[in-house]
């Protein structure tokens, strides 16, 4: 069945993995800064920054079926290092960002017959790893998010979250920029590669699509392992 699916930022990485992925089958809507990467006539495209107000709702269909929220940050730095500003600033991308955007097209997916919400988290949750305080802790309150909204509203909307680990997308070049840092991060993993965005895409098309009709409030760990795995 043909969707109308909203991506929240999809110029680039995972978004636009998920982009290319759905773009023939569905009707996709991409609310994001710039339309880079977006030039599909299949692709409607609205300029929209999520820090700085609502989605436009004349621009949007009469019902949405799938809503995705693409937008993070990754601030690993020493917490000793860390200002209560640092924390703010990746609360406001990763939570009241997604939060903001739910809300403005919450009517839209309470006319879809079966809605679905996908959000994304980190592996470091769940596993605690040095530097990753400020993204662990607003990435946690996605997770809280995510179970409580998917208790507040089903049957009507299903709401999961991907927690990925370290992912070959723009947002982590820094730490994946020379051949040493990709084969240390492989490594640490008991798969001994690291996920790339057409891993998460797939995945967030499962979510999005009627084979996860009896899945909800989920946080579906896609990490190489290592969220669970300890191997020599």
């Amino acid at each position: 069945m043909r969707k109308n699916i909203l991506i929240i930022g999809g110029s680039k990485g995972i978004g636009n993995s998920l982009v290319k992925l759905l773009g023939n089958d569905h009707n996709l809507i991409v609310a994001n800064r710039s339309n880079e990467g977006l030039e599909s006539p299949n692709i409607k495209y609205i300029k929209f920054d999520v820090l700085e107000g609502s989605i436009p709702k004349e621009e949007l269909p009469e019902h949405i079926d799938g809503f995705v929220y693409c937008p993070g940050s990754i601030n690993l730095r020493p917490f000793k290092g860390l200002r209560p500003q640092n924390f703010s600033d990746d609360f406001n991308i990763n939570v009241l960002g997604a939060i903001t955007s739910l809300q403005s097209v919450l009517d839209l997916l309470l006319k879809s017959e079966k809605a679905s919400v996908v959000f994304y988290s980190t592996v470091a949750v769940q596993t605690g790893m040095p530097f990753h305080s400020s993204v662990a802790s607003s990435k946690g309150a996605i997770e809280g998010l995510t179970r409580s909204l998917a208790a507040e509203f089903a049957p009507k909307i299903r709401f999961n979250t991907i927690a990925p680990s370290i992912t070959d997308t723009p947002l982590s070049n820094k730490f994946l920029n020379s051949e040493i840092k990709i084969d240390k991060a492989k490594e640490r993993h008991p798969l001994k590669e690291i996920g790339s965005s057409t891993d998460i895409a797939e995945l967030t098309h499962f979510l999005l699509s009627d084979k996860s009709k009896w899945m909800t409030g989920q946080i579906i760990h896609l990490d190489g392992g290592i969220g669970d795995l300890k191997v020599n």
